[in-house]
């Protein structure tokens, strides 16, 4: 008899990691959901990393070199084995949580989601929970829904890489190697391509950060390859054939967003801006005025450009009773 068609497929790239690798398979293979493959591919490593893997017998795994290094190449070779319905991506130094699979299936089914995230504990190798990442680990576990997922996918990728699990049909796209974060923008093209997202209300992986992390030490993922990919995305859909905007923020977030957006032909309309200080200046020729005159909704696009802790949620809150919507009237920017 040929065997059955798993559930779900696992997909894992894996790059000098013996010290880790291990833990996280055996966190995948312990799953509360049996039915799945998992498909790991060895991206170059030149330690121990494939002897690890080896060791580990279990019928569920396929492991393979990536004969083209590189690893949006080793993502797509994962991709190309993958037969089941759903894909799901793992990390080598990250621990996913026993029921994760299981609740974000169910969550596929009921809600009709094309791409499940969950929410992430950010530790260190220790466990223990890394201080200076507290807001960015509650920014990303607070946006679960569709529309907050993509009102605030300019901000960052709201979905954490390694919780994804996502229909086959997202992965017909391949990831594409350039200089910018590829996770991120394999994420913001899924988006645009008008995919549904959600998240299960579940912490479903201890993200591991640690100072050998490729996030750390590939220009890749520095702030000025984000700030380019999500620009570029940017001007490629909300602001797509836009001339006039409206830009909420005029301190150090939100300048520097002016001044490119008139740099790229957009004219700003209003400048809107809290602090009394502000109010009634003229910033980059344009003048600031309160929240309280906001004009009422007129398609106009309303990009927010504020850090400030928890700022954009007030913010978020204010607009709504102004009947502006996240998503498709107001845009979320870092």
């Amino acid at each position: 008899m040929m065997p059955s068609t798993p559930q779900l497929s696992v997909i894992m790239p894996v790059k000098d990691a013996a010290d880790t690798v291990e833990q996280a398979i055996r966190s995948i293979l312990d799953s509360s959901m049996k039915d799945f493959e998992f498909i790991i591919i060895d991206d170059g490593s030149t330690d121990t990393s494939a002897n690890v893997i080896h060791q580990l017998s279990d019928p569920r795994i396929h492991f393979q070199a990536n004969p083209n290094p590189g690893l949006c190449n080793a993502l797509n070779l994962a991709v190309s084995l993958c037969s089941a319905p759903y894909i799901a991506r793992m990390d080598a130094d990250d621990i996913c949580y026993p029921r994760r699979f299981e609740w974000q299936l169910a969550a596929a089914a009921e809600n009709d989601w094309d791409v499940v995230g969950g929410k992430v504990r950010i530790v260190d190798r220790t466990g223990n929970p890394i201080h200076s990442y507290q807001r960015y680990e509650r920014w990303i576990n607070t946006h679960q829904d569709n529309v907050s997922i993509r009102a605030h996918r300019f901000v960052e990728s709201p979905i954490a890489n390694p919780t994804s699990l996502a229909r086959r049909k997202v992965y017909a796209q391949p990831f594409t190697d350039g200089p910018y974060p590829e996770d991120y923008e394999f994420w913001l093209q899924a988006i645009a391509r008008d995919y549904r997202f959600g998240k299960v209300d579940h912490i479903v992986l201890d993200w591991i950060d640690a100072p050998t992390r490729t996030t750390r030490n590939n220009p890749r993922y520095s702030p000025a390859a984000f700030d380019d990919c999500r620009r570029r995305h940017l001007l490629q859909g909300p602001l797509r054939e836009i001339e006039e905007v409206d830009v909420w923020g005029v301190g150090t977030t939100g300048k520097p967003w002016i001044r490119w957006l008139q740099s790229e032909g957009r004219r700003v309309r209003h400048l809107i801006d809290v602090s009394p200080r502000k109010i009634g200046q003229t910033i980059h020729q344009c003048k600031v005025i309160a929240p309280s005159e906001l004009p009422v909704p007129d398609n106009t696009p309303l990009i927010v450009a504020v850090g400030a802790a928890n700022a954009r949620e007030e913010i978020e809150t204010f607009l709504e009773s102004r009947d502006y919507r996240a998503g498709s009237q107001v845009w979320f920017v870092a």
